[in-house]
């Protein structure tokens, strides 16, 4: 992102200090320990840090200017001194006028599950049409919002921005920000109803998503019943679902499916009903903004799962399938049903804590546990606080303390050949369980 002096004053409103220079462009930098010559630094704060502390800093390494929130932090080195009331929205408001200047076709995604998985099939789709950018990552709040409208170029004819949220107000405030041409809610499930109390206020908060989606705009929804009762359908809706009368899946596999949708067939390199209705969004997506099915289709088949999200590893004689990025009660019940129900036997499920449930914790775990009893599995490992209440009444079930004494026990105990599901919440780190069986 490269703007003119002009162009950062009509941006921010900021306020000029300091002014030795208005020729020339400038580029933007929040981290003094990659900052750049010809860059003006914006220092961003935090509960636990404040960016403004290290503005001398950043004029040593070369930065020819600051923005800054206290008029007497001021420094000769500087070239340009530019006041505001707030530093993030200073930079928000730098990544929407760059991003309006370029004017990209954008695709913002929500959901409670599913959105980095739909973000990265609507890139690997929309970038047979023409030079795309995504949002990287993890990159789904402010911050990351707008290192990825940073990222865009004068060549860039589409964007697929990633949005996550924690409470109210946030996706908005993303959206306010992005001003997508397409809305999509891939799913509203009970992930953050610990903070949100309901599943009724994560639909409303994932709704935030249509709150600057531009007046020609689509919102693109699971065709779910609480979208359906608070849309205000201020704006062209389109729901998709496994229900659809369009929709017929050909064939399904542990590692890959086959689905014909409005008179075309489709293929993913990935198994599960669920990753199917993730594709729909980017099938209609890609249908709205003019892409041919044969494009699309193109774009599905060449996406694969980015890493610790059906991640498929041989190690030790074992088949490990790691989904162990995050966890809640529908994307487990997803991830389980497509494990079990296309692995062949041997096989068992290694399951770990789900975060941010709130007061019903214990029973989410209590029912994941239920789920399973409907299907054939070897073995069921826990580990984790509240991974110990998965007992499913009809499967060998053992918990585990420590990830060393689970690995142990896969390594002695489970038939040879296992194949193996990994599921749990970020913070459970389950990729040390992947380090731990391959020494």
């Amino acid at each position: 992102m490269k703007l003119n002096f002009e162009e950062i004053i009509k941006a921010t409103q900021a306020e000029i200090i300091k002014c030795d220079n208005e020729n020339g462009l400038y580029s933007f930098s929040t981290d003094t320990r990659t900052i750049q010559n010809n860059e003006i630094y914006i220092p961003l704060k935090g509960e636990n840090f404040d960016g403004e502390n290290f503005i001398e800093n950043a004029l040593e390494k070369g930065a020819k200017g600051y923005f800054t929130t206290d008029k007497d932090k001021l420094f000769e080195k500087a070239d340009i001194i530019l006041y505001v009331n707030d530093t993030k929205e200073a930079y928000l408001k730098l990544a929407n006028f760059y991003k309006n200047k370029i004017n990209p076709y954008t695709i913002a995604i929500t959901g409670s599950s599913g959105k980095t998985t739909v973000k990265e099939m609507m890139y690997s789709v929309f970038k047979n049409a023409g030079n795309t950018v995504k949002s990287e990552l993890n990159h789904n709040n402010e911050i990351g919002l707008c290192q990825t409208l940073s990222a865009i170029n004068e060549d860039t004819k589409y964007l697929t921005v990633e949005m996550g949220m924690r409470g109210f107000g946030e996706i908005e405030l993303l959206s306010k920000y992005a001003q997508p041409d397409i809305a999509v809610i891939v799913n509203t499930g009970s992930a953050h109803i610990g903070r949100l109390g309901s599943l009724l206020n994560i639909a409303k908060a994932k709704f935030e998503i249509t709150k600057f989606l531009k007046k020609d705009g689509v919102l693109i929804s699971h065709d779910n019943k609480l979208i359906k009762q608070i849309n205000d359908n201020k704006h062209k809706t389109i729901y998709f679902g496994l229900d659809d009368k369009d929709l017929k899946i050909m064939e399904m596999t542990s590692e890959y499916s086959r689905f014909e949708y409005k008179g075309y067939t489709y293929k993913l390199n990935v198994s599960g009903e669920h990753n199917i209705q993730n594709s729909l969004s980017v099938i209609e997506a890609g249908l709205y903004a003019g892409l041919t099915p044969d494009i699309i289709a193109k774009g599905l088949s060449e996406f694969s799962p980015i890493e610790k999200r059906w991640d498929i590893q041989e190690i030790k004689g074992f088949k490990i399938i790691n989904d162990g990025y995050n966890s809640n009660p529908e994307s487990v019940k997803a991830a389980i049903k497509t494990f079990l129900s296309f692995t062949p036997s041997p096989k068992s499920v290694v399951l770990g804590d789900m975060g941010e449930l709130g007061l019903n914790e214990e029973e989410y775990h209590q029912e994941t546990g239920k789920f399973l009893e409907q299907f054939d599995c070897d073995y069921v490992l826990t580990i984790g606080k509240l991974a110990e209440y998965i007992k499913p009444a009809n499967i060998k079930t053992v918990h585990f303390e420590t990830k060393k004494e689970l690995c142990e026990f896969i390594k002695n105990k489970l038939p040879e050949n296992s194949n193996i599901l990994l599921k749990a919440s970020r913070f459970m780190k389950f990729e040390d369980i992947i380090k731990e069986l391959e020494q």
